[in-house]
């Protein structure tokens, strides 16, 4: 079933994902790829995240909020709420584990389905999310 035809917002749209488990990044771009999407990625460090998101054009980002080796993705969500640019944080805990800063920022919740992608995108491709 091709979704791009329901969703034509979604169809180009370049989405940065910053995942460090292999499978759900795996996954995640196989989801985006079939609604149209254009997937900045995957990266698995916020140093590469950086680094994307000052070299390519980036509409939306999927943040991991827990990394490897102790660290978050909340540095590029920073960056990006500073650009006004749209996230979603991918997480397994729940909003309410964000820290505070980030609690008014949407989530999606691991694991997901892709109606809940689809949802989240659609938000990110509307209007851009403030604190």
């Amino acid at each position: 079933m091709h979704m791009q035809r329901e969703l034509p917002r979604l169809n180009g749209l370049s989405v940065l994902v910053l995942e460090d488990e292999m499978m759900v990044a795996m996954l995640l771009e196989d989801m985006l790829q079939e609604l149209g999407c254009r997937v900045v990625g995957p990266v698995s460090t916020v140093p590469d995240a950086l680094e994307k998101l000052a070299s390519e054009r980036v509409d939306v980002a999927l943040l991991d909020v827990n990394l490897s080796y102790g660290h978050s993705g909340y540095p590029v969500a920073e960056v990006l709420a500073a650009r006004g640019q749209p996230f979603t944080f991918v997480t397994g805990y729940g909003a309410g584990t964000l820290t505070p800063a980030f609690r008014s920022f949407p989530t999606l919740q691991k694991p997901f389905h892709l109606s809940s992608l689809v949802t989240a995108l659609a938000a990110m491709a509307g209007e851009p999310h403030s604190a």
